[in-house]
């Protein structure tokens, strides 16, 4: 066997090698996303009694939900290209225990001006973890193996409202009282503190690159080293500079625009859309929640090794975006709730399944600084469309007697980020 091989390694070995790594640093991080991802939303089952409780409207809830996004956006780049520089494990823990302690403390806002700075901090805190672990995905698996690595690090979106829902409607159901303290302040306290728990753990729990790794030998490591070395030289654009000029980067800008926009307008909204179809009880909209999510997380890991098996990254990408759209257009036109949640079903699991199949291609494209902040740039694009999409929701169901407006607005979108998808050449992403 020649040295070149033998660094590559052959498939059954290169598979058993990247099966062990999935299994030594996927569950923790995807339990951290987990709550990454709870904490973001938890927002919208709170808004069933801290909505009135506070006498928030719509429109203060849509803006309080949305301005998250803003504390994220602003901070997004920075924290990337921090996290570069002082490492994964150690920037990750300061991410997760300020967002924690930040989530716990929304318990205790009284006005929407503090519900406002307080959704603020809590995004500012939150920036860049998710690029971050994306970045720190891609010291670890070349783009063959990383778009399976990515679906099951995302699995945690559906699984977080698949256990977070009920869990949300129960606390805010049995807790509503206890030590005098409304529901909605401990959904935000249970589900806060364990971040802070886990930041700590981070710090042993992580390795910042393949060579800490005590559990793989010093030919594992020479074959990852040897990967992604090879991955690395056929990527178009290496500089941060660079990409920043590169029509391609703000293309896939826009592109995830369209798919994080669809995502957080869903997430932030459906427990309001279950009970303005007709249901009252916190914990049965909790459950009546997790039904789309729970559909989505098998869809998402069946999609994602798909893509992997047959080297294909733009139908695996549009092909949900359209059915998401579909989903959405549908549900609005729906005249009973067993009909409404199997369009909402249908809507996330196209608009969940986007989110991972979109991710490996900018990872395929970009290369060397220009990971780091390209990554934070395309988070960032999402994080502008968590400020759009729940603010402008919540205006429109405030200002406008149409109630299905806003899942076509959205639907619009996502199909026009759909389209976009052809114009990506296949040579750069399928690989």
């Amino acid at each position: 066997m020649s040295t070149s091989t033998a660094a590559l390694g052959t498939v059954p070995e290169t598979t058993g090698l990247y099966r062990k790594i999935t299994f030594k640093i996927l569950p923790f991080l995807l339990i951290c996303y987990f709550f990454a991802y709870l904490d973001r939303v938890n927002v919208a089952f709170a808004k069933l009694q801290m909505a009135q409780h506070l006498q928030f409207s719509d429109a203060v809830y849509g803006l309080g939900a949305g301005i998250f996004f803003i504390g994220y956006f602003i901070f997004e780049v920075p924290s990337n290209l921090m996290m570069e520089r002082v490492g994964a494990k150690r920037w990750i823990s300061r991410i997760m225990v300020t967002w924690g302690l930040l989530s716990a403390g929304m318990a205790f806002v009284t006005t929407a001006e503090q519900f406002y700075v307080m959704r603020f901090l809590l995004g500012a805190a939150e920036a860049g973890f998710f690029p971050g672990v994306l970045l720190y995905l891609s010291y670890w698996f070349p783009p063959a193996q990383r778009g399976r690595a990515i679906s099951l690090l995302m699995v945690a979106v559906p699984v977080s409202s698949v256990i977070g829902s009920p869990l949300s409607g129960l606390l805010m159901e049995h807790m509503n009282g206890f030590h005098a303290m409304h529901g909605w302040q401990w959904l935000f306290l249970v589900e806060g503190v364990p971040a802070v728990g886990l930041g700590i753990l981070c710090l042993f729990m992580l390795k910042d690159k393949v060579a800490d790794a005590k559990w793989l030998s010093p030919e594992e490591k020479a074959t990852i080293k040897a990967q992604l070395a090879q991955d690395d030289s056929k990527k178009a654009t290496h500089s941060f500079s660079a990409a920043l000029t590169s029509g391609r980067l703000w293309h896939l800008a826009f592109l995830y625009f369209c798919i994080a926009l669809g995502n957080l307008g869903v997430a932030f909204w459906l427990p309001s859309l279950l009970r303005d179809a007709g249901v009252q009880s916190a914990s049965t909209i909790g459950w009546l929640a997790a039904i789309p999510f729970l559909f989505s997380a098998i869809v998402m890991v069946l999609v994602g090794r798909s893509a992997d098996a047959r080297a294909e990254r733009r139908y695996h990408l549009a092909i949900p975006m359209v059915v998401g759209a579909l989903g959405l257009v549908l549900a609005s036109w729906m005249p009973n709730l067993p009909l409404l949640i199997l369009m909402l079903t249908i809507a996330t699991a196209g608009l969940t399944t986007a989110l991972p199949m979109f991710w490996p291609l900018p990872s395929a494209i970009l290369g060397g600084s220009a990971m780091a902040g390209g990554l934070a740039v395309l988070n960032s694009a999402g994080a502008l469309a968590g400020f759009v999409g729940p603010s402008a929701i919540g205006y429109i169901r405030m200002n406008f007697a149409v109630p299905s407006l806003p899942l076509w607005l959205m639907a619009g979108i996502v199909l026009i980020g759909a389209l976009t998808v052809a114009s990506i050449p296949k040579s750069q992403v399928n690989r």
